[in-house]
């Protein structure tokens, strides 16, 4: 498709115009939460907002204790490592989802009024 750039007609004020608008953003839309960066950080920090995962993941750090150790300490690791692991695909694929939405919408034509 044919892509066009508006540029207001500045007339004499077009170098100011040029430099004050590199300081802002483009106009993408974008909804994601996440990066391939931040992704696993951030989406762990999330789940350990839960109170049930806190908590699963406080059993599992008492289990590595000896005193109090009922379980084999990695027995006690896979319920919350599986909760955890879920929980991400179903977030990666959902932020997925949103990033090919937002790269849709972002490459879109639209129409420009053109005297």
């Amino acid at each position: 498709g044919k892509h066009r750039i508006v540029i207001p007609c500045l007339g004499h004020f077009k170098e100011e115009y040029e430099k004050v608008s590199k300081l802002y953003m483009n106009n993408k839309i974008r909804t994601t939460k996440y990066t391939l960066l931040n992704f696993l950080p951030r989406n762990l920090f999330e789940q350990f907002h839960r109170v049930a995962n806190l908590y699963f993941l406080f059993l599992v750090v008492l289990n590595w204790v000896p005193l109090v150790e009922a379980f084999q300490k990695e027995i006690t690791m896979l319920p919350l490592i599986g909760v955890l692991t879920i929980i991400a695909v179903k977030d990666g694929l959902e932020d997925y989802s949103r990033y090919k939405m937002d790269k849709q919408i972002n490459n879109l034509v639209t129409k420009v009024y053109s005297r």
